[in-house]
């Protein structure tokens, strides 16, 4: 059985991966959360390292034979420490979610209180919703954006700050365009005694790259993803002080999870030493600066981008000016026909469900990873335009979906 293929062992599997390595080369992948990571990546993931289980940390490990498991994730580990000037890093958690147990765990009991930002606003499942654990675990309380900015409103958030007496507040978001200020953040979150959890899920690669604010060193627990703007293996860490670390490391292990998934953290410690690459602060760089020139062309067509544009690798249109009789999840599907995949996504003041929603969420990192400017940038962004301006033109849509098949040939992600 070692020595087949997978192919021969199971078509199904093989067949999958092989259309879904076809989609990715011949869509234009725009979900904010997305992105393309290396070869070297993809041969770390995809490695015997698999096969090791290595419960406990390097050097105090609960199995044999993991001295090799060590290397690596001291590798990650330092790596982190090192982008981020952090003085401590837990490089295990599955996922940025688990991140984020990982602190509430650590710091808080059940029933504590957390204050974040309203999933209709940006934020995020994991940071208090009634459908996540973290919802179910805690009370929660929620701040928003001003509807008439956009912007977060930081009075409302300190004003509802010492009227809640949170335990801890959550910065972080997963739809939000805007930077935030973590340091007044910190501030208010001092002032009633709670802890600052940021979450730097999306903007990882940004952060590393200097080009957005690092709150390590002012949150007490900085979160994130190792998959998103920073392309790395896909999952979680957390970056916090050496007065946290050994609670935050039993948090994880023991406390939320078994064994750390080797092969995932072989990608991030690959992905991490990308990052400290100077070609890597140019494409955060490029990232950011197509957004830009994505949300500007789309206002010029007439579309209204919250906030009046963004800071980072997203923006969030809301339809509801523009197209009132276009939902979020019609435009998703109207823009997948010609192979541009994007999310719908709730927008302030949603009235839809989340299922339907008003808005579309647009991210530039994995376009920006296939080699795009500016001015395929602009294309793209006149492309979702017409389509949204036209919906019944089918000959629009067949001449949008050749120049697509163009832009994908002519940037392949993986030669």
């Amino acid at each position: 059985m070692l020595d087949s293929n997978l192919a021969e062992t199971d078509a199904v599997v093989a067949n999958a991966i092989a259309a879904e390595e076809n989609r990715q080369e011949n869509n234009l992948e725009m979900i904010a959360s997305e992105n393309h990571v290396s070869e070297e990546v993809l041969e770390a993931q995809g490695s015997v390292l698999t096969n090791k289980y290595a419960e406990g940390y390097p050097n105090s490990r609960y199995y044999g034979g993991c001295e090799h498991m060590d290397t690596i994730e001291q590798a990650a580990i330092d790596r982190a420490k090192q982008l981020y000037d952090a003085e401590h890093a837990n490089v295990q958690p599955h996922s940025g979610t688990q991140a984020n147990m990982g602190v509430y765990f650590a710091v808080l009991n059940p029933g504590d209180k957390i204050l974040s930002l309203n999933l209709n606003h940006g934020g995020h499942l994991s940071h208090g919703h009634h459908v996540n654990f973290s919802g179910q675990f805690y009370e929660v309380e929620q701040y928003g954006v001003d509807p008439e900015t956009g912007y977060i409103d930081y009075n409302e958030l300190e004003s509802v700050a010492h009227e809640f007496d949170p335990d801890l507040i959550v910065s972080g978001s997963s739809a939000y365009p805007r930077e935030f200020d973590f340091e007044r953040i910190s501030r208010v979150a001092a002032s009633v005694d709670a802890y600052h959890l940021a979450d730097i899920a999306h903007i990882t690669g940004l952060v590393a790259a200097d080009i957005h604010t690092n709150p390590v060193g002012v949150a007490d627990f900085v979160t994130g993803s190792t998959h998103k703007t920073i392309r790395a293996g896909r999952g979680g860490m957390i970056l916090t002080s050496e007065e946290y670390a050994e609670t935050i490391d039993k948090a994880i292990f023991p406390g939320g999870q078994g064994g750390p998934l080797m092969h995932n953290i072989a990608g991030k410690a690959v992905g991490f030493k990308e990052a400290l690459q100077p070609d890597f602060t140019e494409y955060a760089k490029q990232t950011v600066a197509n957004a830009k020139c994505l949300a500007e062309t789309l206002q010029n067509r007439g579309l209204s981008v919250v906030s009046g544009g963004t800071d980072k690798h997203l923006l969030l249109v809301d339809l509801r000016d523009s197209h009132p009789d276009v939902t979020g999840k019609d435009a998703e599907e109207r823009l997948e026909s010609v192979g541009i995949t994007l999310n719908k996504n709730t927008v302030p003041g949603e009235s839809r469900s989340p299922f339907v929603t008003s808005g579309i969420r647009i991210g530039t990192p994995a376009v920006t990873t296939r080699g795009f400017t500016e001015s395929e940038i602009k294309d793209v962004a006149n492309y979702i335009a017409d389509l949204l301006d036209n919906p019944d033109d089918e000959e629009l849509a067949s001449n949008i979906s050749r120049e697509i098949d163009y832009l994908t040939q002519e940037y392949p992600i993986y030669e």
